[in-house]
């Protein structure tokens, strides 16, 4: 049994008034639901499955579907709760407290991939789907040859009278068999040297639920880690989906790269929240386990040295979190912070991978056991720092922004 189990309510809320400015009365009821959900519901299924590689239950993603997670920023008008990234981030926080790969199942939900260069009639159809949680998505860009740099992409999608075919291998696609169809991006004009973002565009290739499409073979990639969902290197050799399966139609050919680049703010700060929810649940692992682990006659946890790292630990958790509290903020008003959203997922995520590993310090060699969840929270940690942006490509990123681009 991990020691996240025997933690009582009270135990999570090791600073109560965090973001104080922020919270409002259904910010806090958002956050504690969720906190329950994931001790009751995430948490266990989280133990069993994730040291055996076991996928995330069906059983669970419908009690997903029916607290409205994947329908947090999903406008009323389509059956969502019309939330903002503020709660759609408390709520992953919380997940990821349990298992990151459930606090990033919401994602394939809340809104739609692609869902920028969809018209109004598209938005209509799919949306209410999208927040029951019975149309999810997986998002297919990245090539073996191609991941930050979009213009390197090279699978192709050619128009045949009413039908798009497309051609390519794709890496890094994650859910690609369980989903209910893949936003795949494809080259559908030739590279222009000048301008090598352009001629892309977004198809949304619907499947059965737990197939790949028709003319789609692929190999599972053997991660580490983030577990409870296969990641897929695919081959698409000449897959074919109608017209109306390109996001937006003729009016949106060839502008995929917009349609991604406008989400990104966004998909920073919920890595920030994943981040930070493994960081806040290996920390309250830690105390605990310092609270039951004796040597030398007393508990760790009285020793100077535990005690240290274990405040140096949530100084870092909670601004981490403060400055997430800000980008959401920042973003649910309208107002630009694509240079914040940066410096939350850069140190959000490198702050995640120094505590959870500390954590794992402090239970010492039981730490380095599958029978504790902190050695979860450690590895998927790890990952934060590579997906939705390298901590390289944030630097560069924050310094373009603050420098200029291509001085040095």
């Amino acid at each position: 049994m991990s020691t996240k189990e025997k933690l009582g309510g009270d135990a999570w809320d090791i600073n109560p008034n965090a973001g104080e400015g922020y919270m409002t009365d259904e910010r806090r009821l958002i956050k504690d639901s969720a906190r329950a959900f994931t001790m009751k519901e995430v948490l266990p299924v989280a133990n069993q499955l994730d040291p055996v590689q076991g996928k995330i239950p069906m059983d669970l993603r419908n009690k997903m579907g029916e607290m409205g997670y994947f329908g947090i920023t999903i406008p009323t008008r389509y059956g969502g709760m019309g939330l903002g990234c503020f709660e759609y981030c408390l709520v992953a926080e919380e997940l990821a407290r349990g298992w990151m790969s459930v606090a990033s199942l919401i994602a394939r939900g809340n809104g739609l991939i692609g869902s920028r260069g969809m018209t109004e009639e598209e938005l209509q159809i799919r949306l209410p789907k999208v927040a029951r949680g019975e149309w999810l998505g997986a998002f297919s860009m990245s090539e073996p040859g191609a991941g930050s740099d979009i213009s390197a992409l090279t699978c192709r999608a050619v128009q045949d009278g009413d039908e798009w075919v497309i051609t390519g291998n794709k890496y890094w696609c994650t859910f690609a068999d369980d989903a209910d169809y893949i936003y795949v991006v494809a080259r559908t004009e030739p590279i222009d040297p000048k301008a090598r973002h352009k001629g892309i565009s977004g198809f949304i290739v619907e499947k059965p639920r737990g197939e790949l499409p028709n003319n789609c073979k692929g190999a599972v990639i053997p991660k580490i880690g983030y577990f409870g969902w296969n990641t897929f290197e695919l081959a698409f050799d000449g897959c074919r989906v109608p017209l109306s399966a390109q996001v937006g139609g003729k009016k949106s050919a060839g502008n995929a790269f917009y349609q991604i680049s406008s989400g990104l703010e966004r998909a920073r700060a919920h890595t920030a929240a994943r981040s930070i929810g493994l960081a806040q649940g290996a920390l309250e692992d830690a105390m605990e386990y310092a609270k039951q682990r004796v040597q030398f006659g007393k508990q760790i946890g009285d020793f100077q040295a535990i005690r240290f790292k274990i405040a140096k630990m949530a100084t870092e958790i909670e601004a981490a979190r403060q400055l997430m509290y800000f980008v959401c903020h920042q973003i649910d008003t309208g107002k630009r912070c694509d240079r914040e959203a940066a410096m939350v997922k850069y140190f959000a995520s490198e702050m995640s991978e120094r505590v959870t590993s500390e954590a794992l310090q402090i239970f010492g060699g039981a730490g380095y056991t599958k029978l504790n969840a902190v050695e979860r929270y450690w590895r998927d940690a790890r990952l934060t720092k590579i997906f939705e942006g390298t901590s390289e490509i944030q630097l560069r990123i924050i310094s373009d922004s603050l420098m200029g681009r291509g001085k040095s």
